[in-house]
């Protein structure tokens, strides 16, 4: 069994073992491939293993071989699925590995706009207290989470633990979501409309898929709904946001930060209106990319190769 992975290194990129997938066939792994090298790297692959790299209808019917597409991640809108079942080809992905690493990267992000750690870090290395002539001094308003409302688009396995983690800080939990129902252990949590929570939330934190409906969900009328005090975590996917409609809003003092883990296109284009934007932080997208969730994603990864080879195939999002 020939098995192509077309870009390995986001997620090993060296911390981690090829081995089990290895001892399953004949393993090429690429840290990354270009859209017209996928061809020629994956002709003779019965099985391929992509994260980014894309497959769509046209290179996965030059693939006269290829039997089974494994994505590397819990989203599969890099692969054609609908190509690949009309071949017979099952199209498997990761649904659930980062949980843990994803809620916890979203208070990253939370807190940091609440106490600006590194700029205070920065300013202490710069001699500033040092200098101080008082015991203490502040560079960025410090905010307190306790009683405060936390707003939750989505509310799968990412927008509960969310939840969990917000209760903790004494937060009161406010969510939205397609089918809204009680869950146990979240009795606590309030349920509304997406404008009732937008509107109500002094940090809304974005859990939820990325589908027609919720592209650009974040526009500049559903921005207006927000407190001007209101932060905007979004580590779920870019295009849930507006860019530009985010840009003008956090610039003009209409809303007062965010803390973003993914953009529309990613990477960006040099002079991307969010980096540099007024009260903004910008991570590279690397939320799910602690060495335990990455672990996981392998394991999962490696657990559906095994499924399909014994004619079981698991976690199939094309049948």
């Amino acid at each position: 069994m020939n098995i192509v992975v077309l870009d390995g290194y986001t997620l090993n990129p060296g911390d981690l073992s090829w081995e089990r997938l290895g001892s399953l066939g004949s393993l090429q792994v690429y840290d990354r491939t270009a859209p017209e090298q996928i061809v020629e790297r994956a002709a003779h692959a019965e099985m391929v293993l992509t994260n980014k790299t894309p497959l769509s209808a046209e290179t996965i019917a030059k693939l006269p071989q290829l039997r089974y597409i494994g994505v590397l991640a819990t989203g599969y809108n890099v692969v054609d699925v609908s190509a690949a079942a009309a071949r017979g080809i099952p199209v498997t992905n990761v649904p659930d590995y980062g949980t843990g690493s994803v809620a916890q990267f979203a208070f990253a992000l939370l807190l940091e706009l609440c106490h600006r750690v590194q700029r205070h870090d920065d300013a202490v290395r710069n001699g500033e207290w040092a200098a101080s002539p008082d015991f203490c001094f502040v560079r960025a308003p410090l905010i307190e989470l306790e009683g405060k409302t936390l707003g939750i688009v989505g509310f799968g396995r990412i927008g509960q633990q969310t939840a969990r983690i917000g209760a903790a800080f004494g937060m009161n939990v406010f969510a939205s979501a397609r089918s809204p129902k009680q869950l146990p252990g979240f009795e606590h949590v309030r349920w509304g409309s997406t404008e009732e929570v937008l509107r109500a939330a002094d940090v809304v934190s974005l859990h939820c898929p990325l589908t027609p409906e919720t592209n650009r969900l974040i526009d500049r009328e559903r921005i207006g709904w927000m407190k001007p005090t209101a932060f905007l975590i979004n580590t779920s996917r870019g295009a849930l946001v507006d860019d530009e409609a985010l840009a003008e809003a956090l610039n003009e003092g209409r809303l007062a930060g965010a803390g973003l883990d993914v953009l529309t296109m990613e990477p960006p284009a040099a002079g991307h209106a969010l980096i540099g934007a007024r009260n903004c932080i910008v991570t590279p997208h690397i939320a799910w990319a602690t060495k335990e969730a990455r672990a996981r994603l392998l394991g999962v990864a490696e657990d559906n190769v095994i499924a399909f080879l014994q004619k079981s195939p698991v976690n199939v999002v094309n049948r």
